[in-house]
This record gives C-alpha cells, sequence and structure tokens, in this order.
C-alpha cells in the first residue's frame, strides 16, 4: 500500500533534490516487484515478540502499521519512502552478529538471538523525522545501556559509534553514492546510557519488519530520526566524537547531537511544525520532541543552536 504524502509538503522538504533524482536507481525492480509489496510482511523467524509493558508511553494515537511499515527512510533500499517496503522484503536477518568493542573490558560478539534473550519491553515513542513528518510507535526492545553493561565501557570511553551492515548486494542502496557506507552515527556515553535510549527488535507486538532497521536498530526519541541507525552491526565506543554519514555528506545541515529543536531550522525548512503521519493539520514540534523533562539536564549549559 502507497502512502499518500500530503499535499503541502513539497518533494524539496522531503528529499534534497539531488537525491530525489537518483531514486530511479533504486525503484527499477520496484514494477516487477509492486504485486508482493501487497502481501503481508513475512519475517525470517517467529513473528510474535513476549514482552512486558512498560511505564514509558505516551498519551497518543498510534500510528496504524501499515503506514510505520510502509512510509520509511531506510537510504540502504533507497531514498523513495515506498521502496524499503519493497527492496528489503527479501532481506535475511538470520544469521545476524552485533559486535560490540573498543574501549571496553569485555569486547564481545552477540548472535540476534543473544539479543532476543534480553529483558523485552513495549515501549511507545515518538518518532520525529528531520523532513517535517513523525510518527508514535509501539516499539519492542531492551534499553542499549543493558547491553553496554555487559562489555563494561572503560573510564576512557566517552561517545559510542553505530555501524550498519555495509552489503551492497543486500542492500541496493548502497551501490549508490548518495552516502558514504557504511551508515555510521553516534551518541555521547552519557546518551547512549540514558533509560530512554533503546536497541527496538520489533513494533506492534512483531519481529521487527525488514524495511524498519531489522533486525535490530536504534531509538533514541528525543532525537531526529536519522540518529536512530537500522540493521546495526558493529557498536564501538570510543574517546572522540564520531563523524556520522549525515554529518561527513552535508555537516551545515546535519550537527552530531541532533536534538529536536523547533527553533532551530534546518537550512532548507523549517522545523517548527510537524505533520503526524495519518493526520491533515500540522502540530507545534515540541522541544526535544517532547521528552524535555527527562533530557534536557544532559545539555544544560550548552547552546543547543550552536550544538545542533
Amino acid at each position: 500500500m502507497l502512502i499518500r504524502r500530503p499535499a503541502d509538503i513539497q518533494s524539496s522538504e522531503i528529499t534534497d533534490p539531488a537525491i530525489y533524482h537518483r531514486r530511479r536507481e533504486f525503484i527499477k525492480g520496484a514494477a516487477a516487484l509492486g504485486a508482493m509489496a501487497a502481501l503481508p510482511f513475512q519475517a525470517d523467524a517467529a513473528t510474535k515478540l513476549a514482552a512486558k509493558k512498560s511505564g514509558y508511553t505516551v498519551d497518543e494515537s498510534l500510528t496504524p502499521y501499515k503506514d510505520i511499515t510502509t512510509y520509511n527512510n531506510f537510504y540502504e533500499f533507497g531514498t523513495d519512502k515506498s521502496s524499503p517496503a519493497v527492496l528489503a522484503r527479501d532481506f535475511v536477518t538470520r544469521p545476524w552478529t552485533v559486535t560490540v568493542e573498543g574501549m571496553v573490558k569485555r569486547p564481545t560478539t552477540f548472535g540476534i538471538d543473544d539479543l532476543l534473550k534480553l529483558p523485552l519491553e513495549e515501549r511507545t515513542y515518538r518518532l520525529r523525522c528531520v523532513e517535517g513528518w513523525s510518527m508514535v510507535i509501539p516499539w519492542i526492545g531492551f534499553p542499549l545501556n543493558e547491553l553496554l553493561k555487559r562489555v563494561e565501557p572503560t573510564g576512557s570511553a566517552k561517545f559510542v559509534e553505530f555501524t550498519t551492515l555495509n552489503d551492497p548486494k543486500r542492500m541496493p542502496g548502497q551501490r549508490s553514492p548518495v552516502l558514504d557506507w557504511p551508515y555510521v552515527e553516534g551518541l555521547r556515553l552519557d546518551e547512549a546510557q540514558h533509560p530512554l535510549t533503546l536497541m527496538a527488535v520489533g513494533l506492534y507486538g512483531e519481529v521487527l519488519p525488514n524495511q524498519n532497521g531489522a533486525p535490530v536498530r536504534l531509538v533514541v526519541p528525543w532525537k531526529y530520526g536519522f540518529k536512530s541507525a537500522k540493521s546495526i552491526v558493529r557498536i564501538r565506543l570510543v574517546e572522540k566524537a564520531p563523524i556520522s554519514s549525515w554529518m561527513r555528506a552535508t555537516p551545515n545541515e546535519y550537527g552530531f547531537f541532533s536534538n529536536v529543536n523547533p527553533d532551530v531550522d534546518h537550512p532548507r525548512w523549517s522545523q517548527a511544525k510537524e505533520r503526524r503521519i495519518g493526520e491533515f493539520l500540522k502540530r507545534k514540534t515540541l522541544p526535544f520532541n517532547g521528552y524535555g523533562e527527562q533530557v534536557a539536564s544532559m545539555y544544560a549549559g550548552m547552546d543547543l543552536r550552536k550544538f545542533f
């Protein structure tokens, strides 16, 4: 199912024009696979996940599953919002490992089944994307800090770097130089250890769909969506701030922190309002995406216009 983009959101507000014109590279096969896109999503393993309800939720309507899984930013599978649901359909996520290394006492490689044995919680978070749209998603996952505690960061570790799988044969979007692959993102260590920072393995009670970052992705709800790296294969603790993929590509537009700040516009559009997918009218964007009470203290004394 294709999701209709609201008429007053122009294509230039959604995707860089240079990237937009490259999208034909990614969707040449979409016509042939179009019929497949209408079929139910099939996960590699059992689709249901057992997770306990948590206190992390928002009193807002959930975005429908069909919208969450057909309107995606996942450039590894194409720059058009509808491409990942088609081009990631046959992406195989087992076997899968995540290596945690760097400035840790116990570097470890975790299999996806090891991660699924961690205590899973259902958490409903807002997701705000830099282009101006948002969703409310019932994620299933475990706090990133649960993983970090198992590898024991050293006193020299200040930042955490996340790296996505780099496999152009399996991820056709990586055949384009739209970004410097693999996709890299980073957090400060205190951000990574914050209770809100989630490693998601599912949504709506089921295994994470391929187009949403299977089998494991980062979710940092007070930051713009591009900070939440998908299909992660490596986590590295380091002393200096990593240079993320978007910082490398367009440093004047994307900073390291990328906290949701309605008072700091993107160079090409305002961030003051957002459109919740499924709604017609725009709403005001909340500082820190509405999570200021929980996270604002981490940035006390910082100029959030300079450190955007």
